[in-house]
């Protein structure tokens, strides 16, 4: 596995490479100090705002770790509840993946955080890397607001987001759950969800809008009374050709990644390749690159 640590680290001897305390009376430094630790010294947190960690890309990310290790160090703290081990600051994702393949020890960065610390942070990672559902980004503000006093304007240069952004991501905790759940599940985006808040059948809408195919210009259209859909606006989701499918399949087979497409008008249409994590985006470089 590649420890993924600079050269310059690798003669701190055996203390820094199995995560004991460092020297100069076990204070860190601000940015941070680069170790490996038994992975089983790591623990979630509770103020982790993404909450959704699904099955499909947890096992591709494991299948990249055991190929290639780990090579993003997952930031951490020390953790107030037991003596040597952390508390995930970010990087869960990557440490649940880990722990899927069977890593045993990882590359973090321990640093000493606050509680408010750690949540801005945890909340920049994840919108940085957009790894947060709306539902999880919206909840992430909240609790900046209601657990340390923030507001809007300050949240916003934070996270480096516009205000109208940060308010509008809020508005969405005012849905129904089952409209919520929605989307964190992604049959609903955000934009389709704005569109329901304070309709007392927003419930009702969603579900249409789930089982119709509905656009947002066409929910926008439905909610204002602008009356239905035009006739043929709505485009119901047409099953592939075989030859579509065995194409995706090949090329799925072929890049280890999951690859969609999808037919416009004529023989046009767009090649789709989804990838879970930074390595994976790279190994798609270097394919398409000839390597």
């Amino acid at each position: 596995m590649n420890s993924a640590l600079p050269k310059s680290r690798l003669g701190r001897g055996l203390a820094s490479l199995i995560g004991e305390p460092s020297p100069n009376g076990g204070r860190l430094p601000p940015e941070g100090e680069q170790r490996m630790v038994p992975i089983t010294q790591v623990r979630s947190s509770a103020l982790n705002p993404r909450k959704d960690f699904r099955d499909e890309e947890l096992a591709e990310l494991a299948d990249s770790i055991r190929t290639k290790g780990l090579v993003q160090p997952i930031i951490v703290r020390p953790s107030a509840q037991a003596m040597g081990e952390f508390e995930i600051v970010a990087g869960e994702r990557r440490w649940r993946a880990s722990l899927k393949a069977g890593i045993h020890t990882v590359p973090v960065i321990v640093r000493e955080l606050t509680d408010k610390e750690m949540l801005e942070l945890a909340i920049i990672e994840n919108v940085q890397r957009q790894d947060l559902n709306a539902i999880e980004e919206a909840a992430g503000y909240r609790d900046l607001i209601e657990r340390f006093d923030y507001n809007q304007e300050q949240l916003s240069e934070i996270i480096g987001k516009s205000r109208s952004h940060v308010a509008n991501t809020l508005r969405l905790l005012k849905l129904p759950t089952g409209v919520q759940t929605l989307v964190q599940n992604g049959a609903l985006t955000a934009g389709h969800a704005r569109a329901l808040i304070g309709r007392d059948d927003a419930e009702t809408l969603a579900q249409r809008i789930v089982s119709e195919h509905l656009n947002v210009r066409e929910v926008e259209a439905l909610v204002q009374g602008r009356g239905e859909p035009e006739v043929g606006v709505v485009k119901k989701v047409r099953d592939k050709d075989p030859d579509t499918k065995a194409f995706e399949k090949e090329l799925s087979d072929l890049l280890g990644l999951k690859v969609e497409i999808k037919r416009a008008s004529g023989e046009s249409g767009q090649l789709l390749i989804r990838f879970g994590n930074f390595d994976q985006l790279d190994y798609i470089r270097q394919r398409l690159g000839g390597g």
